[in-house]
């Protein structure tokens, strides 16, 4: 087995170990929050959210893995040596930076799907959540899915690291985003929200108000919604979007080509009944 291979081989490794833990804090965290929720939602809510997520989940992944989209990283990890930090050695520095450039550029893309129409049909499936809990960070659509992983191709070429650590490093976000959807309580958190994002900011960021929910984009550092003026505390009313509604993957895939703008716009043609004096 040649270096490369090698290096590949434990690369996969170390990923597969790191995906396993974040599975293992999943259900931890869902048992927590069985048991100890922050709030409490109607069954029925709860229980169509968890068993949809996990169905977009699943299905999700066979699509991406039949589009065999994951080799996107392969064949933007040939062009990495142009990037940015492709001069630097391997170790702490360039693992530190990378993970720093990453966790912006994703902050950078969260903000972008909620400031263009045309990228919020397929984010706001993610929103229309009514309830909140940990299996929400399942919640995506699969247009939304590909799109990022393009983005996140582009990420790998621009600063020049080795596919492998932008996988690392996005199932530590992995990790975060499981935690910071968990609805539970997490002790001293107004202290720990300083710093990274956690459940309280991130509860903010699923309010039914658009005011509210256009802000707490971070997913693991807490200072770029601070730098960028998009930090936001407080406890929202509602979880959710007042239009939107999805029961199962089906009416979740649907909603990323039906808008809000459609919905209020075939409502004014429902006649209404004359206001009483």
């Amino acid at each position: 087995m040649g270096t490369n291979e090698a290096s590949s081989h434990s690369g996969m490794l170390f990923n597969q170990t790191f995906f396993g833990l974040a599975i293992f804090a999943f259900i931890l965290l869902l048992v927590i929050e069985k048991y100890k929720p922050y709030r409490n939602f109607p069954p029925k809510i709860y229980k169509e959210s968890v068993v949809t997520n996990t169905t977009a989940f699943l299905i999700n992944n066979i699509i991406l893995a039949i589009l065999r989209a994951s080799s996107l990283f392969l064949v933007a990890q040939q062009f990495s040596y142009l990037g940015l930090l492709s001069g630097l050695e391997n170790g702490p520095l360039k693992w530190i930076l990378a993970f720093a450039f990453f966790d912006f550029a994703i902050y950078a893309w969260h903000v972008a799907g909620h400031k263009y129409e045309w990228l919020w049909r397929f984010h706001k499936v993610h929103h229309s959540d009514k309830s909140f809990n940990v299996s929400t960070g399942f919640r995506f659509h699969v247009f939304d899915l590909l799109l990022e992983i393009v983005y996140k191709c582009i990420f790998v070429v621009v600063i020049g690291v080795d596919a492998y650590l932008v996988l690392s490093i996005e199932i530590i976000e992995l990790f975060f985003i499981f935690f910071h959807h968990a609805n539970i309580r997490v002790p001293h958190e107004e202290t720990i929200s300083k710093y990274i994002i956690t459940p309280y900011l991130h509860r903010t960021h699923h309010s039914t108000l658009r005011i509210e929910h256009d802000s707490n984009y971070g997913i693991v550092l807490a200072f770029w919604d601070r730098i960028f003026g998009t930090r936001k505390e407080l406890v929202p009313a509602n979880i959710g979007l007042d239009l939107i509604e999805a029961e199962n993957f089906i009416q979740l895939f649907s909603l990323a080509f039906i808008t809000e703008r459609k919905i209020r716009q075939l409502l004014g043609l429902i006649p209404k009944g004359k206001k009483k004096p």
